[in-house]
């Protein structure tokens, strides 16, 4: 019996990591074919990496180790490929997954260990390769691979996904993790394979530019019930576009919705949606949020600029869509969220700003920015585009989103990942302000810390949002206050990334956790009311100078005090929140006016997060709470009666389960 190790490392995040799906569909298409299934015997998968020296030595007599790469495990998949090598000269080394360059130059001098590269969908692929095993191991004759000698000619894809087995329906799976364990595993999930489009910073498992296929609904359908039968928390759809197929796709959510209410199980299902989404989709989230399921709807935009999209092959729905859409998603309480990449070949500092200047504008639910990585099989890591648009990198340390502190240190091999600073357009220190902006409109803007401010400023003088973060950063960089001090925090991290070290942030105040940026400093700014609000006046103190605006001192002091009651602050622990105004707020911000009516006004809104761990209260209000919108009320949610407790739909105590396209 020729016995086959596995490897497709990943994270724990708490009891949650994900299972692993590639492998697992290899092994399961390997057992559907009678004349292989007798011969190879598989093991379990590596997945943990704390227990990387266990793995190699279980290594010492294995014959193959497949080894599924990607960017958050390369790094520790070498180092054991490297190991077993050395101690199991004769293990075939196969390598296969969106790791895996195309462009080969260089590899086997580098990885010398690595027997074969797998390049494109791995299952007809391994299947010739171990046939081969069996006979002349004679690989040249193996399409889609390449060797220290040699490279084949490509392998067609696989037009009819019903040949694949399910490792799930046939419960091969658990062959390869340990079902009876104390984790739970996160299952990933594929409805169709393949992406049409070319976006050239993107590598959908090598399958940009490709024609979707799809998986037949039945054998969706019973997944789906197995994933509930078998309590999975959390399905991580794997589809490019989710919703690109309309009709199917809402018959798709419709039985996960009816799982979900019935066995409880999925919690929920993370998914990418369908590229320049429209509102053909609200149809099939109602059907998620209908079933508590719902992880968000992407309104994803990566750039506004016009140039920046043509150097990266990317087409945007128009703004006044893409402001409508998220203004109808919010009235259906489906939470929406936008990303932008920070470094696009094309985009400068003026055009980066005007493009947040257009999202500021519109009410999306949460504003999420990366900086621009470069991925070994994306059309960006060609050298001809990288010479083209002047495309300078460095390597980083992985960037990993609420990681526990205590988890990293046990992990002694750091994942890297390659991050743009400098193209044609922009210089580094260019780049370096434009994460400024892109921090600050999550912190202030979208996290709510000055969001009535701002509105109140653009809707009354027509203040542009760029405009009213140039005068914070002239603040803060001429006074001392809290948002001084924070801004020098945020400054030397990104000073610290581009100098190699990551963007890690740990504050032992906040928690053992790897705060994204702009939640730590929402964190170290929010927790004393009394504070904020005596901080806030000497900022807008010196807006109204500077701008010679000499708004009222009352409609400035009654601003303010509605904007840190919006907030969800840690010192405020009653159950239901209000305060008395001197002016009708609500109007003023839901309805766009640009006149503000006197009015007395009592307020009331549910507090969101009554906590007494601090530490808790943090996870609470932006780790899990960050979806649900905890960290702050919108002016839509404040009544002025207590009725709302009845109906307002977006109480939600669920938490929501880890994402890699969320948290990683």
């Amino acid at each position: 019996m020729i016995t086959v190790g596995s490897s497709q490392y990943n994270f724990k995040y708490g009891k949650q990591i994900h299972s692993p799906y590639s492998v697992a569909m290899l092994y399961a298409y390997i057992k559907s074919k009678e004349e292989l299934a007798s011969h190879f015997s598989f093991k379990k998968t590596f997945v943990l990496r704390d227990d990387i020296d266990q793995d190699i030595k279980k290594c010492a007599g294995m014959d193959i180790l497949l080894c599924s790469c990607y960017v958050w495990n390369w790094k520790i998949t070498t180092h054991l490929a490297r190991e077993v090598k050395k101690l199991n000269p004769n293990c075939l080394i196969i390598f296969g997954g969106p790791q895996v360059p195309d462009d080969t130059r260089g590899f086997f001098k580098k990885y010398s260990f690595v027997d074969i590269l797998v390049h494109g969908e791995g299952e007809y692929i391994i299947e010739n390769i171990f046939k081969t095993y069996l006979n002349d191991k004679d690989w040249s004759k193996v399409k889609g691979i390449s060797t220290e000698s040699f490279r084949t000619s490509p392998q067609e894809r696989i037009n009819s996904l019903m040949d694949l087995p399910s490792p799930y329906l046939t419960n091969l799976i658990w062959d390869l993790v340990d079902k009876s364990s104390d984790i739970d595993w996160d299952t990933s999930w594929e409805t169709n394979r393949g992406c049409p489009y070319q976006c050239t910073f993107c590598d959908w498992g090598s399958a940009t530019f490709t024609k979707v296929r799809k998986w037949e609904e039945s054998r969706l359908f019973k997944e789906i019930e197995w994933f509930a039968d078998n309590k999975m928390r959390y399905i991580d759809c794997c589809d490019a576009n989710f919703g690109i197929f309309e009709e199917r796709d809402k018959k798709i959510a419709e039985k996960l919705k009816e799982q979900a209410l019935e066995k409880r199980y999925p919690k929920k299902f993370g998914v990418a949606w369908a590229k320049n989404t429209t509102q053909k989709i609200l149809p099939i989230a109602k059907e998620l949020r209908d079933g508590g399921i719902v992880g968000g709807i992407s309104l994803s935009v990566q750039s506004l600029d016009p140039t920046t999209l043509k150097n990266i092959k990317r087409a945007n729905i128009k703004f006044e869509k893409f402001s409508d859409l998220t203004t109808v998603f919010r009235q259906n309480d489906i939470p929406t969220y936008t990303e932008v990449i920070v470094g696009l070949p094309g985009e400068t500092l003026t055009t980066f700003k005007n493009g947040l200047e257009t999202i500021a504008q519109t009410k999306v639910g949460t504003f999420l920015w990366n900086i621009c990585v470069v991925l070994p099989n994306a059309p960006m890591n060609i050298p001809e585009y990288k010479e083209k648009f002047k495309i300078k990198t460095r390597t980083s340390p992985l960037k990993l989103r609420h990681a526990s502190l205590e988890y990293i240190k046990k992990d002694r091999i750091r994942e890297e990942e390659e991050i743009v600073t400098e193209t044609y357009s922009y210089k580094t220190e260019e780049l370096k302000e434009m994460l400024l902006y892109a921090w600050a409109l999550s912190t202030y803007q979208n996290l709510g810390i000055f969001e009535n401010f701002s509105n109140y400023y653009h809707q009354v003088k027509n203040l542009p949002y760029m405009q009213f973060f140039d005068i914070l950063f002239e603040y803060c960089r001429s006074e001392d206050s809290i948002f001084s001090d924070e801004l020098k925090i945020v400054e030397n991290d990104i000073d610290n990334l581009f100098e190699g070290k990551g963007w890690d942030h740990y504050d032992t105040e906040l928690g053992d956790v790897n705060w994204p940026i702009e939640e730590a400093s929402w964190l170290r700014i929010v927790p004393d009311k009394q504070i904020l609000t005596d901080e806030s006046g000497l900022f807008l103190k010196f807006l109204e100078n500077k701008m010679e605006y000499n708004t009222p001192s009352n409609v400035l002091e009654d601003l303010i005090k509605f904007q840190v009651f919006l907030l969800s602050t840690r010192d405020v622990v009653e159950e239901i929140k209000s305060e008395t105004f001197q002016f009708d707020w609500k109007d003023f911000f839901v309805n766009n006016r640009n006149v503000l009516k006197p009015a007395t006004k009592k307020y009331y809104f549910k507090n969101m997060i009554i906590e007494s761990d601090p530490i808790k209260w943090n996870c609470q209000a932006v780790f899990w709470g960050r979806r649900a919108r905890k960290y702050k009320a919108h002016p839509e949610r404040v009544y002025e009666d207590k009725s709302f407790l009845e109906v307002d739909p977006l109480i939600n105590e669920q938490k929501p389960a880890h994402s890699s396209n969320w948290d990683l």
